[in-house]
């Protein structure tokens, strides 16, 4: 399963935003992989990686088939996780 990622510009982070992506892809070794996102690919899933409530990282110039999920704060990190399971039990 392929993930695009788009993180924000990073003007008012307020948590690693690193730190949380690279939980993500501990978590889904071997399961899941993870690219930045780039126009013209088409992806499983986006997510968005915002460093404040704003989440303001543009993403509509990318293409995936599933679901878009945004994260702007840590503690969404298990929620995030939560959501990619059930994307990867489906497949």
């Amino acid at each position: 399963m392929k993930c695009g990622v788009r993180f924000c510009g990073g003007c008012n982070p307020r948590y690693d935003r690193g730190k949380a992506f690279q939980r993500l892809q501990e978590h889904f070794k071997d399961r899941m992989e993870f690219s930045v996102a780039e126009e013209g690919v088409l992806y499983d899933l986006l997510l968005v990686i915002g460093g404040c409530t704003a989440c303001c990282a543009s993403h509509s110039q990318f293409t995936f088939k599933k679901m878009l999920y945004k994260m702007w704060d840590e503690s969404h990190t298990e929620k995030i996780i939560d959501g990619l399971e059930k994307e990867v039990s489906e497949i």
